[in-house]
């Protein structure tokens, strides 16, 4: 799949973002992995450090999914590392949002997949399984439900109530200022 970028995204969108239909992340996520650009399907998990679900999800099929993993914002320790971001490549995750904190960054940076965290963290985290699937998150100011959709490149993350297209009639241009 080819992965729109957001700019354009924004631009064609207008109305959508006007409506609350398509919403922005605030800009506070680093970027990891070889992906800098992708899109897919949200699935989402609320965990707070602890790891275990985030294992359970990554070992199902990703099918060019993004799963979100809203960790509240914790520094206290890593969600993810490079071995559940190897395994998430291979079950075929496009990508990984992580509301706190990853470590193993020189593994996950070689991984074929994109990633997004607030930061790296040497601490490992539980693995007692606390936590929730499927239930709205609320991730750097904006809401984020399950079954969303997610589109991130090197100028953001965005996230829409539907999958998303570019119309070139519907973008801006500076000569449209002129």
């Amino acid at each position: 799949m080819d992965v729109l970028a957001t700019t354009d995204l924004c631009d064609s969108n207008i109305e959508l973002m006007e409506s609350g239909e398509l919403r922005f992340l605030q800009p506070v996520f680093k970027t990891y992995g070889k992906r800098e650009a992708f899109s897919g399907r949200i699935e989402t998990l609320k965990v707070l450090d602890d790891n275990g679900l985030v294992l359970e999800a990554l070992r199902s099929r990703g099918e060019g999914k993004v799963l979100v993993i809203d960790g509240a914002g914790s520094m206290r320790c890593a969600l993810m590392g490079g071995q559940l971001t190897q395994l998430a490549e291979r079950m075929g995750w496009a990508g990984v949002v992580v509301n706190g904190c990853i470590r193993d960054v020189n593994d996950i940076n070689e991984c074929d997949i994109g990633v997004r965290a607030l930061a790296s963290h040497p601490v490992r985290p539980t693995k007692k399984g606390l936590g929730e699937r499927h239930l709205p998150a609320f991730v750097a100011g904006t809401l984020i439900l399950d079954g969303d959709w997610l589109y991130a490149d090197a100028d953001g993350i965005l996230v829409s109530k539907s999958e998303l297209s570019v119309s070139s009639d519907k973008l801006l241009s500076i000569f449209d200022f002129l």
